[in-house]
């Protein structure tokens, strides 16, 4: 491994069917004034909701709730949420749901008491916190972001057709997360494919970069092949618990910040397929997946290496006589069939985009320089185009 770095992840996991037991004895550590953050009501649906709301009531909490939470949350609710924090003086935001909640809540906690417009503070000049940050704490019941356990919000602005994230530092991290994965049974299969390949493109974006031994690739190789073996059997048997619960910690796994240690990253889907959100709104894997093929192909002859080892440690593909070239070729044709087998969405038109939108999508994607290779604009223009 290469570089100096400090390690260090703050929040506390509670994991397992059992997990939501432990709610009642982490609010004892603040204060009554609770905002109760969670989506479109499909937790009410479920029960999880009320068995939320019961857990804080026998705390003696005072619950300020803030519904209605969308898959990429806006800079306009962002705004709303800040208003219900500070007018309420909360002590704590609980967030109820998938990363979209928890980055929300996020978002808030650093917002609400921000003396100046947080989208422009926190997301165009991307500056740290330096005002009171609102605590946070995570009961998930959707996989696939790793919000539950880092420093990222990402918020949406569709008046500037721009969905940006910021990665805030360990006093941003929910205090606490909740982890049930009897909690993710009830997503619908889109959803839920959808999340399998966040982890698994939170996975690579960090994988794909560097050349020397490092003991992080080693672990997402083991993430990778985790996840490709459980989400076979979740899509049959969605309320395999085993497959489940393997899930839900790879999830966590590969964005807690510990296997980007010692390396350099890319990133260079999520800014393209974040573009893309911006003007669909789409489930946030499916534009990864939609946009994934196309550019790992046009950078693959750059880190042809690390592809080569990718074909042979995570889809086993014995490279005997073959060249690089070939090997590196089956290994993504493997990685792509597998996407097809579970249902994802492998193209841009499918998604909604057209031909006029890519221009902007293009500028609006921001351009990483940690891979195997830098994209110019012309570049990214071509990949979409291959992706429609």
């Amino acid at each position: 491994m290469l570089g100096n770095f400090i390690y260090s992840n703050p929040t506390k996991l509670y994991f397992g069917e059992d997990s939501l037991d432990n709610l009642k004895s982490e609010l004892a550590n603040y204060g009554t004034k609770i905002q109760l953050v969670y989506g479109g009501g499909s937790i009410k649906k479920n029960g999880i909701y009320d068995q939320v709301v019961d857990i804080l009531n026998e705390a003696g909490k005072t619950v300020f709730e803030d519904p209605g939470v969308m898959p990429n949350p806006t800079v306009k609710k962002l705004y709303e949420g800040c208003r219900i924090a500070k007018e309420n003086d909360v002590d704590l935001i609980l967030a109820v749901g998938g990363g979209s909640t928890v980055d929300y809540a996020k978002a808030v906690s650093v917002s609400a008491y921000c003396e100046e417009d947080p989208w422009e503070k926190y997301y165009i000049r991307m500056e740290d916190a330096d005002n009171k940050i609102i605590p946070v704490g995570c009961v998930l019941t959707m996989v696939g972001t790793g919000s539950e356990m880092n420093g990222g919000a990402v918020i949406t602005n569709h008046e500037s057709k721009l969905k940006i994230g910021h990665v805030f530092g360990d006093n941003v991290f929910p205090k606490f997360s909740i982890l049930n994965p009897k909690f993710t049974y009830t997503l619908p299969k889109y959803q839920m494919v959808s999340g399998f390949y966040d982890i698994f493109n939170h996975i690579t974006e960090q994988y794909f970069s560097d050349t020397d031994d490092n003991t992080s690739d080693y672990i997402m190789e083991g993430l990778m092949r985790s996840l490709i073996y459980s989400s076979r059997i979740a899509i049959t048997n969605p309320e395999n618990y085993e497959a489940r619960s393997n899930i839900m910690w790879t999830a966590t796994w590969a964005l807690n910040t510990l296997v980007a240690k010692g390396k350099t990253t890319d990133w260079m889907v999520h800014m393209i397929g974040q573009s893309v959100g911006a003007y669909t709104d789409a489930a946030h894997g499916m534009t990864l997946s939609a946009v994934s093929m196309a550019y790992y192909r046009h950078i693959c002859p750059y880190g042809l290496a690390k592809f080569v080892r990718f074909a042979r440690n995570v889809w086993e593909i014995d490279t005997t006589g073959k060249s690089d070239e070939q090997a590196a070729a089956e290994g993504l044709e493997k990685m792509e069939n597998w996407m097809r087998e579970i249902g994802l969405v492998m193209n841009l038109t499918e998604l909604g985009v057209t031909e006029d939108m890519l221009e902007g999508i293009a500028e609006g994607s921001f351009i990483s320089e940690g891979g195997y290779k830098t994209l110019n604009h012309k570049e990214i223009i071509e990949i979409l185009r291959e992706s429609m």
